[in-house]
């Protein structure tokens, strides 16, 4: 991702505050938009910063915009900006049955291509592959042998269905990643900016740092706990990483074992709740269940995840003669929880509104406030307005690649439901 400085930092990051900002007054305001323009603002929001953001070829940071990302941000806020000068006709007409304009049609394919392209820079190359390889199914079904043949789509109800309905790229994927990730991920840029990932990893040391193998158990339990506000296993490494994997490998870990240890327990974060990854609020979503339900289902394997990488840390450490850290280098449980404790305050208040029964937004639109008001309990942990502008943009930033694997998914589904596969 870019680390854009300057006059472009400063517009992309405007952006960003103001879809985060949007993002949240859509769930409290008694106006809020209906479903679909939701997810049409979403995706126009998610198409931007990603061209914006992301460059085109992976591992490449320049500071500066290429013209050329520019020009596919202007394209792509012209083709949603087009689904809004025609809402009414686009909310009204009967999909498939209605023949589609030169211009819907064009819109329709450039739009798509934008999401898949948007898309590969986010995430990689699989799901774009995965996507495109849909679309040449539902073309191509009269050709194809047996079972998997079928009657073929027209490239117009290809277009139609992916494009201007809401069963495609403005599909239940996206309208979760809208409705619900990006509150839980504000929540979690709040909540690591008043400096829960330091007071994770301080906790970590206190209970698990001086036993043996002790670096290793310290970033299983960090990982596990800042997995609980992040969902994600990079944003994880990036907070854990830095510090577990040198501590580890000043122990006696390998490299390569020290750097798996820390890669594993940050990927279980990814079903630790309450937050969890996306697709656990569109697994909700789609079984009709609240997302209480999928999270405490889910901490039943997150359990026996974690203990048992603990465990084989410890089983290891063991043969491996491996040590721990002196206690003189190691925090002391009472003074971390003193100095830092009510920074857990916001984590359960989030998980009692969940099981209680209290929609997932409300629950972390709640705790979101939780944390601007706990966080003036020490001077150190206090979320400044600058710190707060940076967790708007933090919460919009890492949204990004999950609107974009979202709305490829719609693509995917798309063509499932229109050839009956």
């Amino acid at each position: 991702m870019r680390k854009l400085t300057g006059y472009a930092g400063l517009v992309v990051g405007v952006v960003g505050v103001v879809m985060s900002l949007y993002h949240v007054f859509a769930r409290v305001t008694p106006a809020a938009p209906d479903s679909l323009a939701l997810r049409v603002i979403t995706l126009a929001f998610s198409l931007t910063l990603a061209f914006l953001l992301f460059p085109r070829k992976a591992g490449a940071s320049p500071q500066r915009i290429p013209w050329i990302d520019l020009a596919l941000a202007a394209l792509s806020l012209g083709c949603v900006g087009y689904l809004f000068a025609n809402y009414q006709y686009v909310t009204t007409r009967m999909p498939t049955a209605e023949p589609l304009s030169a211009a819907d049609m064009l819109v329709g394919g450039v739009g798509t291509l934008l999401v898949l392209e948007a898309t590969r820079r986010t995430i990689g190359l699989a799901l774009p592959v995965v996507a495109l390889s849909f679309i040449a199914y539902g073309l191509l079904g009269p050709w194809l042998p047996g079972g998997l043949g079928h009657r073929g789509l027209s490239l117009e109800i290809l277009l139609d269905q992916t494009y201007f309905t809401t069963e495609g790229i403005f599909g239940i994927p996206i309208g979760v990643a809208g409705t619900y990730v990006i509150l839980f991920i504000i929540f979690g840029a709040f909540l690591e900016k008043s400096g829960a990932g330091q007071f994770f990893m301080h906790f970590a040391n206190a209970i698990a740092g001086g036993s043996r193998g002790g670096p290793g158990k310290v970033a299983v339990v960090s990982s596990s706990l800042f997995g609980t506000i992040s969902g994600s296993a990079v944003a994880n490494v990036m907070v854990d990483g830095w510090l577990t994997i040198p501590m580890m490998k000043r122990t006696g870990f390998k490299p390569e074992a020290a750097a798996a240890i820390e890669a594993v327990a940050s990927t279980g974060g990814q079903i630790m709740p309450p937050i969890m990854g996306a697709a656990a609020f569109v697994m909700a979503e789609f079984l009709g269940a609240s997302y209480a339900q999928v999270m405490i289902a889910a901490a039943i394997p997150a359990l026996f995840y974690y203990g048992a990488l603990f465990a084989a840390i410890h089983f290891n450490a063991i043969r491996s003669g491996l040590r721990g850290i002196p206690r003189n280098e190691l925090p002391i449980l009472g003074h971390v929880m003193r100095r830092q404790g009510h920074l857990f305050i916001p984590l359960l208040i989030i998980f009692v509104l969940l099981v209680q029964g209290y929609t997932a937004t409300y629950a972390a639109i709640i705790s979101t406030a939780s944390v601007l008001v706990l966080s003036w309990v020490r001077p150190e942990s206090r979320v400044t307005p600058r710190r707060a502008i940076e967790a708007l943009q933090d919460g919009a930033f890492q949204p990004v690649p999950v609107a974009m694997a979202t709305a490829a998914a719609g693509i995917v589904l798309g063509v499932i439901l229109q050839t009956g596969l």
